[in-house]
Parts: structure tokens; C-alpha cells; sequence
């Protein structure tokens, strides 16, 4: 996962296809493919990788191309996820899209931070993870020094942009020439195929099932993606609509074809159990068993430089469905306030707060990046399921679920769609819509319960706006939606009380 900033200030008629291309990349390719060979050897043997890699290729691509239609169909709607998820299905499933997208954010940049000095640990040994308490002040120190920086205004430049892609890119592609040609083993990746012999996850007395496999790795791929969804964002920009459905193909798979290549390339250099007892950042030490400590240094250099660059990205990123939402009413209006250099201050603020909670809490609860991701990604789910569920209705019945008492135009229509492209946005909403719901049966319960208790103190903000506004709460489809939340927030409470689930 990582984020690239778009250029200020580009005509719309400006960007060509290679750049939209490179753009999608730079969204997609960040932290997760660094850690990816441990996170996927520790749950799935190469055969069930290999399933589980087409099953998330197929998943994403429609995904993707999900948020592609929808921008084709709904060009007034500028605001990205949640305003296509509000516009389809109500103030309130766009706002718990909006709200999860956010939490997601802020969780993926404490799990960034965690991945940065566990990277820099290569070159200073102090953060090799035994002092825990040094890495949380590091990181509440980073945390704030980019708040104030943010604060007043100044935004990336072009060259920042630049200069991390390189970092993340040119490691990768070295990465890859060199465990091809020196490093690969035939032996070592048959040996075991479909992991009968292994035990898996926890070390079980067991071998995991095939199906348990593929459903264990489904979670870190997603994370490997996040970003692919932001292809159509540059739509505006674009010379034409068929360029930007065509970078989602070309970016999707080069994408696809780098992750591809990272996992499996690893399970030829070492056993799978040697794969999962690596740290973090396990493609450094992939590259170190080929060629020694100066290609593991190669690797945490180029990850240092891009995570960090990704951490300042988000950091300023994720305080904007903050601001959006408090635009549109949803929150309370001062959350939005632009300060006159132009931030969104407020926003930032209680974000830059709401990562110092997670850095305290995930301190305390002594969690690795592992649950850190599988936490990010279960709220990344929400509205992957909603924006997939708003084309489905799109397609059959040319609109989504309005609020009857709202007054708003949020669900204008847009131009005239062929029955032909009603029946390819079916087809591909459908099947996104079936890969999000099996990413939520596939995930671990736990995250997907601790994700809905990390909603509800935003359901009870969003209530008491909307009752100070006048304006009715919930239409029926959003009151079975907050029941469901509601109802699974409970559980998990209880479970935690129990000590049943935690955060380790």
C-alpha cells in the first residue's frame, strides 16, 4: 500500500496514458510488497498462493474497474470512494464508508511507522524491536512533526513524488534480476507444494487445509492493492474516458505482475517455514540470503525512503474524508475549517490525535504489522462492498437508494448509459461484490468485529449532527446497516471483556 500524489494544477486534457499508468503503480506499489513474502509463506504454501493470487487478481481488477465505471457513469461526483458510496446508498453508509476508509488510513500509517524502523533497524541496531517504548516516541515524534508541516500548508512536491517511486522501483526491479539469475531454486519451491507436511499461522499440530490456506493470505494481497481503487480519481485529468479504463488494465497488471513475481520468487530462496520466521521487512532479507548484507541494505534503504514518503502522503491524505464529510453535513461543520494556508487544520489535528491513540494502544497491546494490516484492511472492506453494491443497482434499476426526506441532488444522473455497458457493469460489480463479501468471511473474525467497534464513535457523532441538523437519520436500507454495526460492536465488546480477542 503506499499513496502518489496527482499533479496541482494539470488540465484535465493533459495527462496521457503512460502517466496515468505510473500513477496507478505509484498508488499501489508500497509497504505491502516489501513485507510480503513473510506475510504470505507464514499462511499459504506456494500451490494455495498461487490460487489465492488468481482469486485476488480477478477480485481486484474488478474492483478497480468498479470505481472506474462508477466515475464514468457519476462525473459531477468529485470526492472520490465516498461520494459515490453516499450517492448510491444514503448519508449514512456513505459516511461509514467514508469514516472506515479514514480509520484505515490512520491504522495503515502507525503500521508504515512500525515497517520504517523496522527497516532502519538495518543501519541502527537500537530499533531491532526490543525497545518498543523508543519506537512509540519515534514514531509520536514523526507523527506531530508532520502535523505541523501539514499545518501550514505545504504539500508535496513533484520531486518528493519522484524521488520515493524511484526508491520503491529501482530495489524491486533489482530484487528480481537478482534472485532470478542467482537465487531461484526449483527444489526448494516444489518441495511441498501444497503444504501437507507444514503447520502453518501458529504453529498447530496440522497442516492447514488447502481452502484454510488460500483464505488465511487473503487479507495481506488485498493490502498489497490498496490504492487501485484511486485510478479513478485521475479520470478529470485524463485526454480521454477509454485511456483511464485502459491504464486501470495496464497499471492493474504490472502491478499484479510485480506481486506475482516478489512471492513466488521467495519461496524458491528459501523453505516456507524460513520465509515466515522473517522480520517485516522479509524481501531485504530474501535478497541477503542471495547476495549477502549489502542487497538487505539495498532493500531497507529503498523501503525507508518509501514509506516514509508514503507516511507523509497519508498523513495529509487521510484528513480529507474528514473534511469532506464535514462539507456535506455529515459531521459537525468546524471539523472542516480551512486554515488560510489552505489545510484542512481541524481534520488533521484530530487525525495526528487519532494515530497517537493507535500508537499507545497498539504499543500497549505489543501488536506486530501483521495485525495492524489485517485491522487496516478489514475497514478498507466497507467500501469496496458498498461501491460494488451501488453499480449492481446502477446497472439493473439506473439508480441507487435516495434519502426520501434529504432535499439533496447527490444522485444526479449521468449520462446515457447502452444496455451493452449495463451488462459488463452487472457482470463486473457482481463479481466484486462477491469477492468483497468472501474477503469478509475469509478475514479473521476478530479484526472484522474490532473494525465494526471502531465505527460505532462515529455512528454516535454522525446521529447527533443530523438530529442538530433536522434532517432524519437513517433511511430503511441504513437502519439495518447501523443494526448490523451496532449488534457486532456489542459482540466484540463482550468477547474483549472475556478475553476472547485482543489486539496482539
Amino acid at each position: 500500500m503506499s499513496s502518489s500524489v496527482a499533479p496541482q494544477g494539470a488540465r484535465p486534457d493533459t495527462v496521457r496514458l503512460p502517466t496515468l499508468v505510473s500513477l496507478i503503480m505509484g498508488a499501489c506499489v508500497g509497504s505491502g510488497i516489501f513485507a510480503l513474502p513473510q506475510n504470505v509463506a507464514n499462511v499459504a504454501s506456494p500451490g494455495a498462493a498461487m490460487i489465492g493470487w488468481a482469486i485476488t487478481g480477478v477480485g481486484m481488477l474488478c474492483i478497480a474497474f468498479v470505481f472506474q465505471s462508477l466515475a464514468q457513469r457519476k462525473p459531477h461526483l468529485d470526492s472520490g470512494v465516498y461520494s459515490y458510496v453516499r450517492a448510491g446508498l444514503g448519508d449514512f453508509v456513505g459516511f461509514a464508508s467514508g469514516w472506515g476508509y479514514w480509520l484505515a488510513s490512520i491504522i495503515a500509517q502507525v503500521g508504515y511507522a512500525t515497517l520504517f524502523f523496522s527497516s532502519l533497524s538495518y543501519f541502527l541496531p537500537v530499533f531491532d524491536g526490543r525497545h518498543q517504548l523508543l519506537n512509540a516516541v519515534c514514531v509520536s515524534l514523526m507523527t506531530w512533526t508532520i502535523f505541523a508541516v501539514l499545518a501550514r500548508g505545504v504539500r508535496q512536491a513533484a520531486i518528493v513524488n519522484i524521488i520515493t517511486t524511484v526508491a520503491k522501483l529501482l530495489p524491486i526491479t533489482a530484487f528480481l534480476i537478482l534472485v532470478t539469475f542467482l537465487g531461484f531454486h526449483t527444489e526448494i519451491f516444489t518441495a511441498d507444494f501444497w503444504g501437507h507436511a507444514l503447520t502453518f499461522g501458529d504453529g498447530g499440530d496440522e497442516a492447514a487445509s488447502l481452502s484454510t490456506q488460500v483464505k488465511g493470505m487473503m487479507l495481506f494481497t488485498v493490502w498489497a492493492f490498496i490504492g487501485v481503487e484511486g485510478a479513478s480519481a485521475y479520470s478529470r485529468r485524463a485526454r480521454t474516458r477509454r485511456d483511464v479504463s485502459l491504464a486501470t488494465l495496464l497499471g492493474f497488471l504490472a502491478v499484479f505482475v510485480l506481486l506475482l513475481l516478489v512471492s513466488f520468487l521467495s519461496y524458491g530462496v528459501a523453505s516456507r517455514e524460513d520465509l515466515a520466521a522473517m522480520g517485516d521487512n522479509s524481501l531485504a532479507e530474501v535478497l541477503r540470503i542471495v547476495v549477502g548484507p549489502w542487497g538487505g541494505g539495498l532493500i531497507s534503504a529503498g523501503l525507508c525512503i518509501s514509506v516514509l514518503g508514503a507516511y507523509v502522503s497519508w498523513q495529509m491524505l487521510c484528513a480529507e474524508p474528514i473534511t469532506m464529510m464535514a462539507q456535506d453535513n455529515l459531521l459537525p461543520k468546524a471539523m472542516g475549517r480551512i486554515n488560510p494556508n489552505g489545510a484542512p487544520v481541524i481534520a488533521q489535528f484530530i487525525s495526528a490525535c487519532v494515530i497517537q491513540f493507535f500508537i499507545i494502544v497498539f504499543f500497549l497491546a505489543e501488536s506486530a504489522y501483521t495485525t495492524m494490516v489485517q485491522l487496516a484492511t478489514s475497514l478498507y472492506l466497507i467500501p469496496y462492498l458498498f461501491g460494488a453494491l451501488y453499480l449492481v443497482f446502477l446497472a439493473t434499476r439506473g439508480r441507487g437508494l435516495q434519502h426520501p426526506e434529504s432535499g439533496r441532488s447527490i444522485n444526479l444522473d449521468g449520462p446515457e448509459v447502452p444496455r451493452s455497458t449495463d451488462r459488463l457493469h452487472l457482470v463486473i460489480s457482481v463479481v466484486a461484490l462477491a469477492y468483497s463479501v468472501w474477503l469478509f468471511y475469509a478475514a479473521d473474525p476478530k479484526f472484522v468485529l474490532l473494525g465494526m467497534v471502531l465505527v460505532v464513535p462515529g455512528m454516535v457523532v454522525y446521529v447527533l449532527t443530523q438530529v442538530k441538523g433536522g434532517r432524519r437519520v437513517f433511511n430503511l436500507f441504513e437502519w439495518f446497516v447501523a443494526a448490523v454495526v451496532t449488534v457486532a460492536a456489542i459482540v466484540a465488546v463482550l468477547l474483549m471483556v472475556q478475553g476472547t480477542i485482543d489486539l496482539s
